[in-house]
């Protein structure tokens, strides 16, 4: 029984046990060593028959005998005893305990003379596994490692050249540390906490493990967790290590154990969360003290959070803080609002707070005025934290806001808002207006707003902060009057022509050469949803210069002069939009048709028809050219012929017509794309054609309604149509009369293939296509007043219907087409 107790003891610890035995300045006498452990005995204690044992050894050994069922018999002689009682051997014990000084001493004095530059890495090893090994030994030994000032030498040797050396420190200083407090301030003692905290770093495993295990057992004294996390990086590294998917599991352990013996620090706790660890700070907002937590709550209003932490806070705090905002004193509040600022601002998470029941107190503090208002700063947070909510989409005609079931889009609440826009400070006003922004830019709230702003009469308010110098205010107004200018385009209208300067303001922003901004896009995309046919504001607005600026604009875009970034499209819609208003005004207007020569405004609007991708901007280009062609027939020059002489008079044969080249085929004068806006001049026909085949009908509508000009009264129709069938476009025609997608597209398609069927040719032609017939027919049966009578002549120039056969009365002048 006796040899189960060397057999615990590896090659490696026997070699250890020499090491520490060829150390000792006097020997071990045979009486200090226990005959079962073969150690010496720091406890010695005496049985019945005078032999003494290590009293943990000897107890085992009597258990071991009850436990097999045997009497308890002495272990050297294998003799019963009468009786297992223990007497310590205190004499032997003093003896014992003064031996191990004195050795312990030399022992630790020779280490010292070891641990010193030079020494060679051999010697160092053992001595630092030696000091480890007496400290394991006995507590008290760890006192004699700190008087005898080896602490300072183990930590110089974290900076050895040797790994060996700096994982054996470590781990010689970890042990050295464990459960005494005072070797602790030792070690944190000068420059050693950052020396430790680098090795974190370090790329070998070992260096890390050995290094996050010591600072482990450091942060289990409070006073030192401050001076840990003020190691810059600290923290930071082993919020890394604690959520690494590549450290081992035991290294990741200690790092999170580390962590967490370091939230004692409020500090600390800042710089976790600082570093996306954030749990420690939601407890202690949730359950510390009111000072506390009117401290994490103000942090937490500081800090930058990524969007999936901003959901966990929300998750996790969100209702707690709107708590606050109800009922907590105006400091907690404050500390709350700047909180739910940094949370808000993410969809998911705005969210969740409207969950939590955030409307009713946000909007409360908006509008409470007297002696329970809160300071304007924070009703100027409360305003951003409303508009950051409104920017989540959320449902606002379904949360009501109190009692009453009022919503943030009834009409009172809106008209508080807007009344609140005009007696507050440029700060405030801001975070208002684009509440309003966020409301108007959602398809369920914004009939409502709108509604409202007119019933409010605020149109002229909302458009003096165009003139707003800072540019966050002039930014927010011009995205809400954007947003509701589909709607409000004649009272927007009205409001510009009234005011002085604000349509100004508004060029000017068109006019800045930053690139191509939002504020920008705004502003070109309010103007061109006001009313194209408005002519004292399109008379405004090229007092303005608008319209150059405008030109300027398009062609620096289109030469790449002005590169494009998210905004150019919008942009570019604008302009063309706005620049279009000038073709709704020709009839009759010389100074307008002078200025679109000088612009060249045929060629500028062909080129922008070609720029696909661009819907919108290909729909007003097609609606400016179709306008432009109207003109044509009125501009084209018509060449003078001479009168015919006396011998023409006499002699008819002499009086043949003179021959005129360069006449155009369709207007049968000098045409030019630049000075009489001709589409075949202009090489404008092809493009339209190519856009008879676009997926979205609104371009179609517009690009037909263009070549219908090229036989409108007024112009050789047979001659428009033949340059219509040498572009291919007859085709494209008879194909949308066919697929009649919508009432506006075969009403236009009806009136173009009549048109087209005037030409004897082509209705031979077309008179053998069932479905062209069908399609007429149907029109003739289901359309409207106007598109009968034209289904009808149509349907005889095919001879579907007798010429005799007229069933409605001849109407001269206008034959409308649906365009």
């Amino acid at each position: 029984m006796a040899e189960n107790w060397d057999g615990n003891l590896d090659s490696g610890s026997r070699s250890d046990e020499s090491y520490h035995d060829s150390l000792r300045v006097e020997p071990i006498y045979e009486a200090f060593l226990c005959p079962l452990t073969k150690e010496v005995m720091r406890n010695p204690v005496t049985i019945e028959n005078g032999q003494t044992f290590e009293r943990e050894a000897i107890e085992k050994w009597f258990k071991e005998c009850r436990d097999s069922g045997k009497r308890p018999t002495c272990p050297l002689t294998q003799k019963e005893l009468k009786s297992t009682d223990l007497n310590p051997s205190l004499a032997l014990r003093n003896t014992i305990e003064e031996w191990t000084k004195r050795n312990v001493a030399v022992q630790l004095d020779k280490a010292c003379r070891i641990l010193s530059p030079g020494s060679p890495e051999v010697d160092v090893l053992q001595a630092l596994n030696h000091i480890a090994h007496i400290c394991q030994k006995s507590r008290s030994n760890k006192h004699v490692v700190r008087n005898a000032e080896l602490i300072p030498m183990i930590a110089e040797m974290l900076k050895h050249g040797s790994r060996k050396v700096r994982i054996k420190a470590l781990e010689t200083l970890r042990i050295v540390a464990e459960g005494d407090d005072d070797n602790k301030d030792v070690i944190a003692a000068g420059d050693t906490i950052r020396t430790i905290v680098k090795f974190l770093s370090r790329e070998h495993s070992q260096e890390r493990e050995e290094a996050v295990s010591l600072l482990y057992e450091l942060s289990k004294s409070e006073l030192l967790c401050e001076k840990i996390g003020g190691v810059g990086g600290a923290i930071l590294i082993l919020v890394g290590m604690a959520s690494s998917k590549s450290e081992n599991i035991s290294t990741v352990e200690k790092a999170d154990k580390t962590l967490q013996n370091l939230e004692k620090c409020e500090k600390n706790v800042r710089q976790m969360a600082e570093n996306g660890r954030l749990q420690p700070l939601l407890t202690l907002l949730l359950e510390g003290s009111a000072d506390t937590q009117l401290s994490m709550a103000s942090y937490l209003g500081e800090l930058v959070l990524s969007n999936d932490v901003k959901v966990f806070v929300a998750e996790t705090a969100g209702s707690a803080l709107v708590d606050v905002m109800k009922s907590g004193s105006k400091q907690a509040r404050e500390a709350a609002l700047k909180a739910l600022n940094q949370i808000s601002s993410y969809e998911a998470s705005a969210k969740i707070l409207i969950q939590a029941g955030i409307l009713p107190p946000l909007v409360k503090d908006l509008f409470t005025v007297g002696i329970n208002q809160l300071p304007m700063r924070l009703k100027e947070v409360s305003a951003t934290v409303l508009a950051n909510i409104v920017s989540s989409g959320a449902d606002f005609e379904s949360i009501p806001l109190d009692q009453d079931h009022r919503t943030l889009v009834s009409e009172d609440i809106v008209h508080n808002l807007l009344h609140l826009i005009s007696n507050t400070g440029p700060a405030i006003e801001c975070k208002l207006l684009q509440i309003l922004v966020g409301l108007t830019s959602s398809s369920t709230t914004f009939m409502n707003i709108v509604a409202a702003i007119k019933s409010s009469g605020a149109t002229i308010s909302l458009i003096q902060f165009v003139e707003a110098p800072q540019r966050d205010v002039r930014m927010a107004s011009l995205k809400l009057l954007h947003n509701i200018s589909p709607d409000m385009g004649q009272e927007l209208a009205d409001a510009f022509r009234g005011t002085a300067g604000q349509l100004s303001s508004l060029i000017n922003v068109i006019a800045e050469n930053n690139g191509i901004s939002e504020e920008q896009a705004d502003a070109v995309g309010l103007l061109a949803n006001l009313p194209e046919r408005d002519s004292d504001l399109t008379r405004r607005l090229l007092d303005e210069g608008a319209f150059k600026i405008v030109v300027s604009k398009v062609v620096s875009i289109r030469q790449g002069i002005t590169r494009g970034g998210r905004f150019v499209t919008p942009f570019l819609e604008g302009l063309a939009k706005v620049l279009s208003r000038l073709t709704y005004i020709l009839e009759g207007e010389p100074e307008i048709i002078a200025l679109a020569r000088e612009y060249n405004l045929a060629a500028l609007f062909t080129d922008l028809l070609q720029m696909n991708g661009l819907d919108n901007v290909q729909t007003v280009s097609a609606q400016a050219l179709q306008n432009l062609s109207k003109q044509s027939r009125h501009l084209t020059r018509i060449p003078v012929v001479p009168e015919s002489g006396f011998c023409c008079t006499i002699f008819p044969c002499l009086g043949n017509p003179p021959v005129i080249n360069g006449l155009c085929r369709v207007h049968h004068g000098f045409c030019s794309v630049k000075d009489s806006f001709c589409l075949l001049e202009g090489r404008a026909v092809e493009k339209l054609v190519a856009c008879l085949d676009h997926a979205n009908v609104k371009v179609i509508e517009a690009a037909l309604s263009a070549l219908c000009t090229l036989f409108d009264d007024g112009v050789d129709i047979e001659q428009g149509v033949s340059v219509l069938d040498e572009a291919d476009g007859i085709k494209p025609i008879l194909e949308i009369l066919r697929e009649n997608r919508t009432e506006t597209l075969k009403q236009q398609a009806v009136w173009a293939v009549e048109r087209i069927l005037r030409k004897e040719e082509i209705a031979y032609e077309i008179s053998g296509d069932q479905n062209v017939g069908t399609a007429l027919v149907d029109a003739f049966r289901h359309g409207d007043y106007r598109t009968r009578q034209i289904a009808e002549r149509a349907l005889k120039h095919v001879d579907k219907l007798p010429n005799f056969s007229g069933i409605f009365p001849k109407c001269r002048g206008e034959e409308l087409r649906g365009c």
